[in-house]
């Protein structure tokens, strides 16, 4: 239980790619042999019972995520209730798992390493209230004057955001930021 975990946060509207994103991600990471979970979060309200919500998670499943799960109104989906499921005690959960990598998709105001998606110019509001933001992986041409400093990647340049991001995972792994 004392392994320290890379997390990383994908985030994003509903419909911009976040678990598609999330599957070549645990993809790229079990063929650099780390053990991946995965979190996320139901956004919708109430709890995550629905065909949609296991779907997701069953995907990441699928991937090759050692464990997944699905939160929403106090319920976390390993058939778990508890009345205050949160962030950080599922995180806790996890290490149980002695996972390399937790990838969290949503909980878009908590302050991991985040991968902010863009599906449209509406989209670019997410960039003035999330906090540290690593890289944007637009589906539309973004100016680059907006975009400060972060790394900006279009949705087609997957082997190279993929790269980026497993950089990041990697380096924080062997006690790098």
């Amino acid at each position: 239980m004392d392994k320290e975990s890379s997390i990383l946060q994908i985030v994003g509207f509903q419909n911009s790619g976040k678990t598609t994103l999330i599957e070549k991600l645990i993809n790229k990471s079990n063929q650099n042999k780390l053990v991946t979970a995965t979190i996320k979060h139901h956004g919708h309200g109430g709890t995550p019972d629905g065909v949609i919500t296991s779907k997701d998670s069953s995907r990441h499943l699928d991937a090759g995520a050692i464990v997944s799960s699905v939160e929403g109104d106090g319920v976390l989906q390993l058939r778990t209730n508890f009345i205050d499921w949160n962030l950080e005690k599922t995180i806790q959960l996890y290490r149980y798992f002695s996972a390399d990598l937790i990838i969290i998709e949503g909980y878009k105001q908590e302050n991991y390493p985040k991968v902010v998606l863009i599906r449209s110019e509406f989209d670019l509001q997410l960039l003035d209230t999330l906090s540290n933001i690593k890289c944007v992986i637009s589906h539309v041409p973004l100016e680059n004057h907006r975009m400060k400093d972060y790394h900006i990647f279009h949705l087609h340049d997957e082997e190279q955001y993929v790269e980026y991001l497993m950089n990041i995972v990697l380096k924080k792994k062997e006690g790098g930021d």
